[in-house]
């Protein structure tokens, strides 16, 4: 019997965000909407530029392993850390929402990773990650027996920037095959794709990732195609299941022949698009790792997705498990 629902394994960072308005990407050479990797001494001279700010424990799986913990389901999570004040807020943050988390901290430099992202008026996150700490994480680090006693181990593409968390993605693969479970990797954004699309494509045809998220402009950028129907049937032929956001339009799923579309719920306003796709995996894999049907967990995604985008600061994580029983889906 599986002791874990999902494990998540990700760069382990402290989101600091503030809102700002399109000048400030502009003066400041920030790429709107995208992840964009930056030193120390950048992290430092943005941080100094910053509005009021609110810092958050964050990271893409990290968010997504506290989803699917909110919701109920039993999540654990693989990130390095530095032994200071950040790692310890980090590790504080993530076992409070129920995650386990025993990754051994980092003792000395470099720090904690901090990610500063800026919020513009139609909520569309810029984030600056300096990773710090995030470049230690390694194959000792591959706790066998929680891979093993996972469902799911689902990991995030930004890995593939840290070159030793390949070799720990690796062999938590092989550790999850080897026992009958599953993996999954988020593309993580379309920067990343064209990045390491060929070694993306290599993961998914050697059927060392089963299941792939993505939303369309990542779909598209995997496959260098303009032709959104294309991308969906090739994502298809190289993967077990997959599953696109579509903004507003909702997502759809893939798999084989098989085309589950959900329609997006409806919101009054985007705040704050931080994180949506980091809980449309958690609310997808909740659902998936418990046996809902396809459709019901892109409605879990969905529903969970829509909470992070009407809200700026902390997730609310808490408000998931709620709104999802009130929405009939647990």
């Amino acid at each position: 019997m599986a002791k874990f629902d999902v494990l998540a394994i990700g760069n382990a960072i402290v989101d600091i965000i503030a809102r700002c308005d399109d000048g400030f990407l502009e003066e400041n050479g920030i790429i709107k909407g995208a992840m964009n990797l930056i030193n120390a001494d950048r992290a430092e001279l943005l941080y100094s530029r910053m509005g009021p700010a609110v810092e958050a424990s964050g990271g893409s799986a990290g968010n997504t392993a506290a989803g699917v913990a909110s919701l109920g389901g039993r999540a654990a999570y693989f990130g390095k850390v530095a032994s200071d004040q950040l790692g310890e807020i980090f590790t504080h943050d993530i076992r409070a929402q129920g995650v386990h988390f025993q990754t051994k901290p980092l003792d000395g430099h470099p720090p904690t990773a901090r990610s500063m992202i800026f919020v513009t008026e139609d909520g569309e996150r810029s984030m600056n990650t300096y990773l710090g700490a995030c470049v230690e994480l390694g194959p000792e680090d591959v706790e066998a027996d929680v891979v093993a006693g996972s469902k799911v181990t689902y990991f995030e593409g930004y890995l593939w920037d840290p070159p030793r968390a390949k070799d720990a993605i690796r062999e938590a693969a092989r550790i999850a095959h080897a026992h009958g479970r599953e993996t999954a990797m988020t593309l993580s954004d379309s920067f990343c794709v064209h990045r390491y699309r060929g070694e993306f494509l290599e993961l998914m045809r050697s059927g060392t990732v089963d299941i792939v998220f993505a939303n369309r402009q990542e779909a598209l950028a995997l496959y260098e195609t303009e032709d959104f129907d294309h991308a969906l049937d090739m994502l298809a032929k190289d993967c077990k299941l997959a599953a696109v956001t579509l903004s507003e339009e909702g997502s759809v799923v893939v798999r084989g022949a098989e085309r589950v579309r959900v329609r997006a719920n409806s919101l009054e306003q985007v705040v704050d698009t931080t994180g949506a796709g980091d809980l449309y995996a958690s609310g997808f894999l909740f659902g998936y790792t418990t046996g809902r049907s396809l459709e019901d967990c892109s409605r879990l995604g969905n529903l969970a997705a829509g909470i992070v985008i009407g809200q700026i600061g902390p997730r609310p994580l808490v408000s998931l498990a709620s709104a999802a029983r009130e929405a009939a889906l647990v």
